[in-house]
């Protein structure tokens, strides 16, 4: 009997072992099965800059196998901005919401100082007291960190303006490298940057503002900007190597976990510097030299995209690696000239009303129709400030070559992910999955999105219809963009039902005030500048 029950017991902690194996042979199948996802974020890059779209000046040939080889979107929108669309985008939920619902924008510029200056504990408790983190609340990167990914951010800070730490830990990033604050990412010089909260000051770089330069060209601006003292390392180099170190060490092959990587980059927000200009333009004619550096931080972005997609191919994870790749929001003017660039003027010198008057490649001399033809720039509600590259390549899943005319927006990527890699989608969010359209070639479409602006908010409609609202005059214009793609006929008179049946959506959409879709509210972390502001604002008042 002693016998048969020891044979009884060994026979059934083999089972429970043999059991316990299967179960975890399945965990890591399904996480080897689980596509690694790399989101790469540019900054202020019109489609029209890439030769996919269209570009005749230069090429981006690393770009372009993304496009061939994957999914194009071209009616694919961010927001109006580099704050709000980031913001946007982590969150899940469109920027027309009324302000500090979902997110709230902190100034830029508290972590402007020298490196020895920095208190990083005193920094994130005056962030912290004017847009404190919000507990259990779902982002980007929480829905991969939850499915059980590694999850890792390089670059530009993903919420504007100003971050921390513990702001970075809250939105679900295990790791993060680059900076805390935009106003020092107009600058390609930091003198530090920080890891995982750890200041890393970098050799040669002595410039507190990060060696910004001035925006327009003159004789003067153009020696400081070709002035490289106390310029050594130049930041989008230090974050890619730091990005491609981090893909060695973290090779899903190796660890049997996937990661998502978010590399929001600088390039090609201005103001233009580069440490040389690309071999491509050096003799290209008819660019001034600013336009020619400006055209080689295009060209650094996408040599930045060649690398990551050949790490991905030497660690041998291409066939299982989702590359996303979009703007935050539409194209900029950076490289401006008196007498060549007009951006916020007529060639007669009237200021653009975006009412009557608005902005186009043509009329503004914009050598590089960065707007693909299309109206506006940036903080504008016409197209060509919100409408931004998109594409999704997975070798062998989504099928290449394809062009899709599917209405989608960058606050979409959060529900699609989470339907790509097999999670329940977040609810509450405005993000809608257009995963079938990426895996199957045709989805189910979502009938309208929204998006803010300085101008105000502005809704479009899967059928081509477009809203715009001027907060301002109070002006409402109704156009077909998929009939008027430069925006050039208003179509109020003939289809006013139109007009009433959108304004009701759209209001709707911003929390039932159109306001809520203008120019955010910032929220002033320094307290001494707060404290001088509230003052000046007070005797302002009195007068």
């Amino acid at each position: 009997m002693k016998i048969l029950n020891f044979i009884t017991l060994t026979i059934t902690l083999i089972f429970f072992c043999s059991s316990a194996k299967i179960e975890e042979d399945k965990k890591l199948t399904k996480k080897k099965k689980q596509p690694n996802i790399i989101l790469i974020y540019a900054d202020d890059m019109g489609r029209g800059m890439l030769s996919s779209w269209g570009q005749k000046h230069f090429t981006t040939p690393n770009i372009d196998k993304l496009v061939d080889g994957g999914m194009k979107f071209d009616h694919a929108y961010g927001s109006n901005f580099c704050a709000p669309a980031r913001a946007s985008m982590i969150t899940g939920m469109h920027d027309c919401h009324k302000q500090n619902e979902y997110y709230t924008l902190t100034r830029p510029g508290i972590w402007l100082k020298d490196a020895k200056d920095v208190d990083v504990d005193k920094i994130e408790e005056q962030i912290h007291e004017v847009a404190p983190t919000r507990e259990n609340e779902v982002y980007l990167a929480t829905v991969a960190k939850n499915a059980g990914y590694k999850t890792a951010q390089f670059g530009k800070l993903e919420w504007g303006f100003a971050t921390t730490p513990e702001r970075m830990k809250n939105h679900g990033w295990d790791d993060h490298y680059g900076f805390y604050d935009h106003r020092r990412c107009h600058g390609f010089y930091p003198p530090f940057l920080f890891e995982n909260g750890e200041l890393i000051e970098i050799e040669g770089n002595t410039h507190a503002d990060c060696a910004v330069t001035p925006k327009k060209e003159t004789p003067e601006n153009f020696k400081i900007r070709w002035d490289f003292t106390g310029k050594k390392q130049y930041s989008e180099y230090l974050i890619l190597d730091k990005m491609l170190q981090y893909m060695d060490d973290n090779n899903p092959n190796k660890t049997d976990q996937p990661f998502f990587l978010y590399y929001p980059t600088q390039l090609p927000h201005g103001p233009v510097q580069v440490p040389e200009i690309d071999k491509e333009l050096i003799n290209a004619e008819g660019l001034t030299s600013l336009e020619k550096e400006y055209a080689t931080m295009v060209k650094i972005f996408d040599t930045t995209v060649g690398q990551i997609y050949d790490k991905c191919e030497e660690l041998g994870i291409l066939e299982n690696t989702i590359i996303i790749l979009s703007s935050d929001n539409g194209h900029e003017v950076h490289y401006e000239q008196d007498g060549r660039t007009f951006r916020r003027t007529t060639r007669d010198g009237k200021p653009i009303d975006n009412i009557t008057t608005k902005f186009y490649s043509d009329e503004g001399n914009d050598v590089f129709d960065g707007n693909n033809g299309m109206a506006g720039l940036k903080r504008d509600n016409w197209e060509g400030g919100v409408r931004v590259p998109l594409v999704w390549y997975w070798k062998g899943k989504i099928k290449s070559g394809k062009t899709s005319n599917q209405l989608v927006n960058n606050y979409d990527i959060m529900n699609t992910i989470a339907d790509i890699i097999g999670v329940d989608q977040v609810e509450g969010k405005d993000s809608f999955s257009y995963a079938n359209t990426l895996l199957k070639g045709k989805g189910k479409e979502k009938d309208y999105t929204v998006f803010a602006s300085k101008i105000g908010p502005a809704i479009v409609t899967k059928e081509g219809w477009k809203l715009r609202y001027h907060i301002k005059d109070d002006v409402f214009q109704l156009y077909n963009i998929n009939q008027d793609y430069r925006e050039e006929t208003v179509l109020n008179n003939q289809y006013p039902d139109k007009v009433a049946s959108l304004k009701s959506i759209l209001l709707k959409e911003c929390d039932g005030d159109y306001n809520n879709g203008g120019y955010p509210q910032f929220f002033e972390p320094d307290p001494v500048i707060r404290a001088r502001k509230a003052k000046k604002k007070l005797k302002n008042k009195k007068n």
